[in-house]
């Protein structure tokens, strides 16, 4: 079994929040605390070390007490640009990057991708969520990956490419679906807008 201890939990909350009217997203408040420090406080008993991706704001990111590193990738490159920053942080043989956005993700989303990766002998294993109209979606920023895909995406974002599933398709992926008897229907909803991020927090 691959050990929570030998896994490093990424948040990325490098946007730009334009949805948000340019608002840092992960410094909105969710239910009395920073929404990225809420997600983080979910991640954290499920993994063995924590940090943020976050491109402003850097001060404010580290007052949560886990390091923060910004995109080396210019231009707000997207979600890519902050797995690539995780994994050249990553000092365990694995990382798992959950988004700033999607606070009520599952308190065993990282036990069920790792378990996953490991009976398929995958490279990434990705979450498959059942978003608003009933359908179930890969949910790409919910990915467990081996810390030894950095060379690859090194290349394809040196390359120009920008796309995660373009990307996860070159690697062994395994789809991993949260839409078991007692999974949150609503566990991967995200909050683009000020509005979703109040509906959310009445969930």
């Amino acid at each position: 079994m691959i050990s929570s201890n030998d896994i490093t939990g990424v948040i990325l909350a490098g946007g730009r929040g334009s949805r948000m009217g340019g608002a840092d997203k992960g410094l909105q408040n969710f239910r009395g605390v920073p929404l990225a420090m809420y997600t983080m406080l979910r991640l954290s008993p499920q993994v063995g070390a924590v940090m943020v991706n976050a491109n402003r704001n850097l001060a404010a990111y580290e007052s949560f007490g886990v390091p923060v590193w910004p995109d080396g990738l210019s231009d707000y490159a997207g979600p890519l640009a902050g797995f690539l920053t995780g994994l050249e942080q990553c000092e365990t043989e694995y990382m798992v990057t959950v988004p700033c956005d999607t606070p009520l993700f599952p308190h065993d989303l990282v036990a069920r991708l790792a378990q996953a990766l490991e009976r398929d002998g995958a490279e990434i294993a990705m979450a498959a969520a059942p978003e608003e109209d009933g359908q179930l979606r890969p949910q790409p920023v919910f990915s467990l990956l081996r810390r030894d895909l950095m060379e690859s995406l090194v290349a394809y974002t040196h390359g120009g490419g920008r796309k995660i599933d373009a990307w996860t398709a070159q690697h062994k992926t395994v789809l991993v679906p949260f839409d078991q008897p007692g999974d949150d229907a609503s566990a991967f909803f995200n909050a683009n807008t000020l509005a979703e991020l109040h509906r959310l927090e009445q969930s």
